[in-house]
């Protein structure tokens, strides 16, 4: 379109010099006495006969069907550029929608990097990923619909220094390099893609995904304080966990996240795993927590609780505000007891923690189950 216009604006300075230059030639075979130029101008009416306006050049009719034809060429341009299919050719100017298949392509390079990188914590990094993307969520306020997933706001400070956040630059670091190799793919899908990954293959229960988060700037940061604090009781869980709203047994089976990883001194305070196996996803949790003895921990660090059989496994306080609260603990004895209702209710509500104000495009019953390692 551009060289379109750039010929008709070339068309009309050709022309118009041509009638200016033919306007002179005219004027200059006026150029004689006054008399003569009488008796021309009397000849010329004497003999009743007018020279036709198209010999002279530069004429204005001309001028216009050459326009003409550099308007419609222009306008075949344009038809060519924006819909190059009626001539035969491919539109390259599509925008990329990405489908399932690239989805899964973005989960097995991260499987992949989750599996050669081993040197981390347990050997895996998939306890902080999981770590990064239910902290990324977990700050959805349903009352004024801001926080959640949907943003990915812990890059900027101060909400990645929030001290429920320490030690989440890792997770963020590892996943830079599959953000470069998918630029499309948005950091909140991609945390969550990663989180959901991280669960799978550490042998979990499967995790359906959405996409459709988009990124935001500092300004949508959320305060502090919306993140669990593991020093606090059972009315500080359900303050936490029913400003997402989320009920009692939700707010169980979310606690079971706490089956993989380990707490550090220099992030949390604490220290030691809950777990033997901090790296497969199992309700071990539940069940240490129900049927191993627990005692307070001496040593010079926040309150926590360890086994009295090992002294290697620890509990937090809001652990055990799990097995105290009679209402929560009916659902910690169920998942102790079965796996499969664990996994399923689970799987249930960390679907919905991640979703929580993404507004999406894709409908639910259309999201997407990605394949494992292990499948």
């Amino acid at each position: 379109m551009a060289s379109a216009s750039r010929s008709f604006s070339h068309a009309l300075r050709t022309a118009t010099p041509s009638l200016r230059t033919t306007t002179a030639r005219s004027s200059a075979r006026f150029v004689a006495p006054t008399q003569n130029a009488f008796r021309q101008q009397r000849r010329g009416y004497a003999t009743g006969k007018e020279d036709h306006p198209d010999k002279y050049e530069g004429n204005p009719t001309g001028l216009i069907w050459g326009a003409g034809a550099l308007l419609a060429a222009a306008g075949v341009y344009g038809l060519y550029t924006y819909k190059p299919e009626l001539f035969g050719q491919t539109n390259t100017r599509k925008i990329f929608v990405p489908r399932f298949e690239d989805y899964q392509k973005v989960y097995d390079h991260i499987a992949k990097r989750l599996e050669d990188q081993d040197e981390y914590d347990d050997g895996s990094y998939g306890p902080v990923v999981l770590r990064l993307a239910w902290h990324a969520s977990g700050t959805y306020d349903k009352m004024t619909n801001t926080g959640g997933s949907n943003g990915a706001t812990m890059r900027f400070a101060p909400e990645g220094d929030h001290g429920a956040n320490a030690g989440l630059k890792a997770a963020r670091d590892f996943l830079e390099p599959v953000k470069e190799a998918f630029p499309w793919i948005t950091y909140s899908d991609l945390w969550i893609l990663a989180g959901v990954c991280a669960i799978q293959e550490m042998q979990g229960p499967k995790i359906p995904f959405r996409a459709g988060r988009t990124d935001r700037d500092v300004s949508f940061c959320t305060p502090d304080g919306r993140l669990p604090d593991a020093s606090k009781d059972r009315s500080h869980i359900r303050a936490i966990f029913g400003r997402m709203g989320f009920d009692d047994r939700a707010m169980v089976a979310l606690s079971g996240a706490h089956a993989l990883g380990r707490c550090h001194t220099d992030r949390s305070g604490y220290e030691g795993p809950w777990t033997f196996s901090p790296t497969t996803f199992t309700n071990d949790y539940f069940r240490l927590l129900i049927e191993e003895k627990w005692q307070y921990k001496k040593w010079n660090g926040p309150k926590q609780f360890e086994d009295v059989k090992t002294k290697s496994l620890m509990m937090l306080p809001t652990d055990m505000e799990l097995v105290k609260d009679k209402s929560f603990r009916q659902y910690a004895e169920l998942y102790a007891k079965d796996n499969d209702a664990f996994f399923k209710d689970f799987s249930d509500s960390v679907v919905t923690l991640f979703e929580l104000g993404v507004p999406f495009q894709q409908p639910e019953d259309q999201r997407y189950v990605f394949k494992s390692s292990f499948d």
